[in-house]
């Protein structure tokens, strides 16, 4: 038997947010330009979900604790588990990913995965840059790459005042 699928959305300071999961999955957390709709009553998951964000964005959290499922190959699979491991605030080469997967041959496939991340923020495709260290593509617009990775660059600084 199939869960329905819920959605919520979020207005957050790079845009509105589009949350999709089950009662027991996150499945999508996607940028929207869609005006706003009348969604049936979202499950507990998803107001978590929801909670989580605005933490996030008020520089409360760093880390998501939430249940995710997105289909996937198993080697997208161990791209998206290796975004997890990239720490706040820091950024990683598409080269140096696919190293930590044990396929340095497959910067290019890291890249079209990781473009098919369907959770953005949460399972960090924001903090993937170019081996020059130059930002390149993202979903959401490079200027809420740059934002994103800004923000969590701020909030590591304000724990040192």
């Amino acid at each position: 038997m199939e869960s329905a699928v819920y959605h919520l959305r979020i207005d957050t300071p790079v845009g509105p947010l589009l949350i999709s999961g089950t009662a027991q999955f996150i499945n999508a957390v996607s940028f929207t330009e869609e005006p706003p709709v009348d969604f049936p009553q979202a499950p507990s998951l998803l107001l978590d979900c929801a909670q989580q964000l605005y933490e996030y964005f008020a520089g409360e959290r760093k880390v998501f604790d939430l249940p995710l499922y997105q289909e996937g190959t198993a080697f997208q699979q161990s791209v998206w588990q290796q975004l997890l491991a990239i720490p706040f605030g820091q950024t990683i080469s598409y080269h140096t990913l696919a190293h930590r997967i044990h396929n340095p041959r497959s910067i290019r496939a890291v890249g079209t995965t990781n473009g098919k991340n369907r959770l953005a923020i949460i399972v960090p495709c924001h903090r993937v840059i170019g081996s020059n260290g130059t930002l390149t593509g993202y979903a959401g617009g490079l200027w809420r790459k740059r934002w994103l990775l800004e923000h969590e660059r701020m909030d590591l600084f304000t724990g040192l005042l």
